[in-house]
């Protein structure tokens, strides 16, 4: 299939992980993209309000450590982001990365640009709910570059 997700074995990982999905080369620059998945697919999934805030938050504070993010997005199944990136491709730093700002997260009093001026869907929005959420997943962070439960299993991946 065309879209790399979908040719991806969702019942063989193991949340929380963060993985490089691909790498789409220009002329002259590089786009990484990564799966930040917080939720065991088909288990479980992150509650509308507090997705809404985490991406807000994310989005937002990681550019504080970062200055190369292009985009960071939530999936539509409400298990994770996805997170892009120019011209890096460091995955160590990435991981540090995403830790601080999940640690900016916890730290935050309240979710930017949480209004109607500036947000589609103002009134779905749960500050502390994206707080749970983001301190689940910086407790598990030892886990975050393993994504199969068994690396070598050649059905990780649908043909």
């Amino acid at each position: 299939m065309n879209v790399e997700s979908f040719n991806f074995n969702h019942t063989k990982v193991v949340a929380p992980y963060v993985r490089l999905v691909g790498v789409t080369e220009g002329e002259k620059d590089r786009v990484h993209k990564y799966d930040v998945r917080f939720c065991q697919p088909n288990q479980a999934h992150m509650p509308m309000p507090s997705l809404h805030s985490l991406e807000h938050m994310i989005a937002e504070l990681i550019r504080n450590h970062l200055d190369c993010v292009l985009d960071f997005s939530p999936m539509g199944c409400q298990t994770g982001f996805y997170l892009s990136v120019l011209n890096h491709d460091n995955y160590q730093e990435i991981l540090d990365v995403f830790a601080r700002t999940l640690e900016d997260v916890l730290a935050a009093t309240e979710v930017p640009a949480c209004n109607e001026l500036q947000c589609g869907w103002a009134a779905s929005h749960d500050l502390e709910g994206a707080k749970a959420i983001a301190r689940e997943m910086l407790n598990r962070r030892d886990e975050w570059p393993q994504v199969f439960a068994d690396e070598n299993d050649p059905d990780n991946w649908l043909s």
